[in-house]
């Protein structure tokens, strides 16, 4: 047994979907073209999310079945919902179906509408396209993108309020104002006078509440209050371990620990919500942002002066 044989798939990592050499090695010597990656990921959907389209159709001519399904999508799926066009198309070329219903009615040719290649596949007559709301969405997730423009948000925390003014805001949280100049001395430390300073700005829509140095917009009465009567999608981009996001509406929490704008979706997530993760992929505020229904023209409200700033009572915030 050789060497490769014996590893299978072993080591080969996310990056290493690119190298033909590599692939084409491993799957002479023995590895399995219909699992064993990472576990429990098939090899075709790895190189379809992060290898070249040479890698795609290397495997696509040795699974069993191009369409196979992992955690209810195919590998043409995962190279849609990934923006690779290329590895789309070598899938295609390769017999995978762009129509085949899928994750919340999203087949990957109709997933590819409202993506940056929207004619990706010829449409067969009589193929559902995407319904008015869809078209709208896509087109206010390019917009929105665009005019937060490249975010560095390491650190910062966020609540995107829907449908409040920022004096509303300020109201509900039983704020005081706070003069720009004590801003300027605190420090980024996890202190109570720092985690209890918040900026608040207008926004189309409703309102920002932003923190550039911690989690404290994101604390839990903080959302509460906030989200009475409405919605609230809160962040913090915590640099230990990444982005944690959070949904209250109406004072109820409908979600913690949740990941905006990064991962795969789940198979039972709703349609909605599968277009969402797709059109704000790795776009984190845009997708907070949007989901309260604010429609930002630019980053001030993330990272530049609030149109005030102003200081929590002190309090149990996370009870």
């Amino acid at each position: 047994m050789s060497v490769n044989e014996r590893l299978g798939w072993s080591g080969v990592g996310w990056d290493d979907w690119t190298d033909l050499a590599l692939i084409r090695a491993r799957l002479d010597a023995g590895a399995d073209p219909n699992s064993g990656v990472f576990i429990s990921v098939r090899p075709l959907h790895a190189a379809a999310g992060k290898g070249s389209p040479e890698v795609v159709t290397e495997l696509a001519r040795r699974v069993d079945d191009v369409d196979a399904e992992h955690e209810g999508r195919t590998a043409l799926w995962q190279a849609v919902f990934a923006n690779r066009p290329d590895n789309a198309r070598a899938l295609a070329d390769a017999g995978a179906d762009p129509w085949r219903p899928m994750m919340g009615g999203w087949s990957p040719g109709r997933l590819s509408l409202a993506g940056l290649t929207p004619n990706l596949f010829l449409v067969p007559p009589g193929q559902a396209g995407l319904f008015t709301a869809e078209i709208e969405a896509a087109a206010e997730s390019r917009r929105l993108i665009a005019a937060l423009g490249t975010l560095y948000v390491e650190g910062t925390g966020l609540a995107c309020v829907a449908g409040i003014t920022a004096a509303e805001a300020a109201r509900r949280l039983s704020a005081a104002p706070v003069e720009e100049a004590e801003v300027d001395e605190l420090g980024y430390d996890d202190d109570d006078e720092s985690i209890l300073t918040v900026g608040i700005t207008d926004v189309p829509g409703g309102c920002v509440v932003s923190q550039p140095w911690g989690y404290g917009p994101e604390m839990p009465r903080v959302m509460r209050l906030l989200s009475a009567g409405t919605v609230c999608y809160g962040l913090y981009a915590n640099p230990k371990s990444g982005n944690q996001g959070s949904i209250v509406r109406d004072g109820v929490t409908e979600g913690r620990d949740l990941h905006p704008g990064g991962g795969d979706p789940s198979p039972d997530d709703s349609a909605d919500e599968i277009l969402a993760a797709f059109l704000y992929r790795y776009n984190a505020v845009a997708y907070c942002c949007a989901y309260a229904g604010l429609r930002l023209t630019n980053a001030a409200a993330v990272n530049g002066s609030p149109d005030m700033w102003v200081r929590l009572p002190d309090g149990d915030y996370w009870h």
